[in-house]
């Protein structure tokens, strides 16, 4: 049983990791987008397209309004997934042992 614990060990830590990555990733988005940013540029583009499938989703969810609120769902999604499911992920492994 104690391979399976280190599988959701890693398993969560690897969610954590990613998540994390996404969360400063549509933090520096919306910040970014404060400034008016050259569309052209390679790390706009980059977050753009990282942050899009996550982003996209949401917007079609919400109403329509002058201000997007689109990155503070995900983040409360993405802090909501980090303590779910992370957590969720590293019980399940102490309780492999």
């Amino acid at each position: 049983m104690f391979v399976l614990s280190n599988l959701f060990a890693a398993l969560a830590k690897m969610a954590d990791i990613l998540l994390s990555i996404m969360y400063w990733l549509i933090l520096i988005r919306a910040l970014i987008s404060w400034v008016n940013p050259d569309p052209f540029n390679a790390v706009v583009q980059l977050l753009y397209r990282t942050t899009d499938p996550i982003l996209e989703p949401v917007r079609r969810f919400l109403p329509p309004m002058g201000v997007d609120i689109s990155p503070v769902i995900a983040f409360l999604a993405i802090i909501f997934l980090k303590s779910f499911l992370v957590g969720t992920l590293f019980d399940l492994a102490l309780r492999l042992r």
